[in-house]
């Protein structure tokens, strides 16, 4: 179960008027910025959200070049907080609080995000809120929806792919995690070997649409195992192999097709063996992150959600992928509680949400450090 080692109170839990916080997201190659204000009831409305996009920066490169993302972050972060604040109609002196990413992501971006809001912090007087980013992703279903506390949630994402049993803001403890890549580098990087262009995922899903992927026998990972961990590296050395042997345009629109559904298929099949052990009377499946995006996967997700009476739950497109509102919602939530960070929090590239299953069960092994998460 997480803790909130990282986190102190001071005085009494803010329980009265609406809280406003600016959010700040820089883990990886989107720059964000956003306004989120929390009533008393744990409603949250979304003021403005602002995501600078930095494909283009990256995509001669097939990929997020951490050097050229840094510097984009440097250039971007102020005007985009600008922008945020004016679209919310909030200045400075109507916020309550300022929450940052501090982690885990791409240290460079990381690093320009807090240290932005660490002075914005000083200079305002307003607390500061280090955010983990995965917590950010746990409580994205509730930006402008009624989710309640416990559910049940699969973040599954270019550096995430967790099974999550979330109980509140800082209440989380892993279920099931990656013993290697996640599912969205897996699409990332079957994409490149088919010759799709960055980001993949949205490429390799468009040509899968004029597949049949039939044709292609893709392993299982992980069979006869009983746990809700997953494993992809197996899956991308032999699409990547199968990839390097097709000779026309349908060829790889076949194999696209396989290998999205054999994706949905691993995360509906683990997805469901959470639900068969679900502790809880309250029967939420929620399902956040940028692979939620893809129309297959959901669908399988939502088709296992309902074999095990779940209601599925997922955020609207723009709050699936990386974002600051989400950021701004886990700070206020933390801030509602009466917490809030040391100026001197630190920038991790490494963050679990369960600290101590991390510990207890690494999920890769020695030498090895996994997924980003």
């Amino acid at each position: 179960m997480s803790s909130h080692a990282d986190y102190r109170t001071a005085g009494p839990a803010a329980t009265t008027g609406d809280l406003v916080v600016l959010g700040i997201e820089t883990s990886c190659d989107e720059t964000a910025a956003a306004v989120v204000r929390l009533d008393a009831a744990g409603a949250a409305t979304v003021l403005s959200s602002i995501v600078h996009s930095q494909t283009v920066d990256h995509a001669p490169y097939g990929g997020v070049v951490p050097e050229i993302a840094a510097r984009s972050h440097v250039e971007i972060i102020a005007p985009t907080v600008q922008r945020a604040l004016a679209e919310a109609g909030v200045g400075w002196d109507g916020l309550t609080g300022v929450a940052a990413t501090a982690g885990p992501g791409l240290v460079g971006g990381v690093m320009v995000g807090l240290s932005f809001g660490k002075a914005a912090a000083l200079a305002r007087g307003l607390p500061l809120i280090a955010v983990n980013h995965l917590e950010g992703h746990a409580v994205s279903a509730r930006l402008g929806a009624e989710v309640p506390y416990p559910f049940l949630l699969l973040l599954v994402s270019g550096g995430h792919c967790q099974l999550l049993e979330v109980r509140g803001v800082g209440e989380v403890a892993r279920l099931g995690a990656t013993i290697d890549d996640a599912a969205g580098e897996a699409f990332d990087k079957i994409a490149k070997a088919l010759g799709l262009g960055y980001p993949g995922g949205p490429a390799l899903e468009r040509l899968a649409a004029t597949g049949d992927g039939g044709c292609f026998a893709l392993p299982r990972a992980r069979v006869g195992e009983k746990d809700c961990d997953f494993s992809f590296s197996g899956l991308k050395t032999a699409a990547f192999r199968q990839a390097q042997a097709c000779e026309t345009d349908q060829d790889r629109a076949d194999l696209a097709d396989a290998v999205q559904a054999a994706i949905a298929r691993q995360l509906a099949e683990r997805s469901e063996r959470a639900m068969q052990a679900w502790p809880h009377d309250s029967r939420l499946f929620v399902v956040a992150g940028g692979v939620a995006a893809n129309r297959t996967v959901r669908a399988q997700l939502e088709a296992a959600a309902g074999r095990h009476g779940f209601r599925f739950v997922a955020p609207p497109l723009a709050y699936c992928t990386d974002n600051a509102a989400m950021i701004a919602l886990a700070g206020a939530e933390r801030l509602a509680r009466g917490e809030h960070s040391d100026i001197d929090a630190v920038a991790r590239p490494r963050w679990p949400l369960d600290e101590a299953a991390a510990l207890a069960r690494p999920s890769s092994g020695a030498g090895r450090k996994g997924a980003k998460a």
